[in-house]
């Protein structure tokens, strides 16, 4: 049986690491470097570090950070923020990093996904998708960093990405970011039941249980979370001893 997965986010902006509510109301939480070592120590499995305004100030992501995060940690770590292209990936790939997160661009170029897959594997490129369940009860996908609604429904452009080669899909719940009220866990499941990649779970973790609802109920394979983590809410050590008494298979 597979290992889950728990992974810190680092949404980076200006260097530094910060973490909002609903996407909003953004707050310092330290340097990213010093984070991601700290974490990596501790026992996170993977860690992901998103260039949360690259899209939106039409920048490449931080290839000097990446390459400096690179020498600090032992465990894989996904990048995200303004890709657009293979060359964009190439260079990340070069300072270090193991796999790319893409989003807004992949979404208003399709075939980006399948470039990529092509150029270093499905196993390195890694859809996200920032959804929001509105009052028809559908969830659909929001692009630039939730700012940008769509027409598209979730479940739709990632079983789309998949056929391109996407290998992995994190899912970002916007109604649950940063609320600590529990990840999101209809279409959490509904995507983790439909698709056969792996994923990630997203938004709203606030307590030990909702990891174990996540991973429980609705299948996922791996828990992301920020704040709890940043703000010393929860240890990961702690979270994986839970889980383990929990039967949850973690890696400790």
């Amino acid at each position: 049986m597979l290992t889950k997965r728990i992974i810190p986010c680092l949404d980076i902006k200006d260097g530094r690491t910060v973490k909002g509510t609903n996407f909003v109301d953004l707050r310092d939480a330290g340097d990213p470097v010093e984070l991601g070592a700290l974490y990596a120590k501790q026992g996170a499995d993977e860690l992901v570090f998103l260039d949360i305004t690259a899209t939106v100030e039409k920048r490449k992501t931080l290839r000097e950070l990446v390459n400096r995060i690179a020498h600090h940690v032992n465990i894989p770590f996904t990048v995200g923020g303004g890709i657009s292209s293979v060359e964009d990936v190439s260079a990340l790939l070069q300072n270090g990093a193991d796999k790319i997160s893409v989003n807004t661009a992949a979404f208003k170029n399709p075939q980006l996904i399948n470039d990529l897959a092509k150029e270093f594997g499905s196993q390195c490129v890694v859809l996200a998708i920032d959804t929001k369940k509105e009052e028809d009860g559908e969830w659909y996908v929001y692009l630039n960093g939730g700012r940008t609604k769509t027409d598209k429904k979730c479940v739709d452009w990632a079983k789309e990405a998949v056929d391109l080669g996407a290998g992995e899909i994190l899912l970002t719940s916007m109604n649950h970011d940063g609320t600590k009220q529990g990840f999101a866990l209809d279409i959490t499941r509904t995507l983790a039941t439909q698709l056969p990649v792996p994923v990630i779970a997203s938004g709203g973790g606030g307590t030990m249980e909702h990891f174990t609802d996540v991973f429980e109920n609705a299948y996922a394979d791996a828990a992301l979370a920020a704040s709890i983590f940043h703000f010393k809410e929860i240890a990961i050590p702690d979270l994986k001893s839970y889980l383990k008494g929990k039967n949850i298979n973690v890696r400790i």
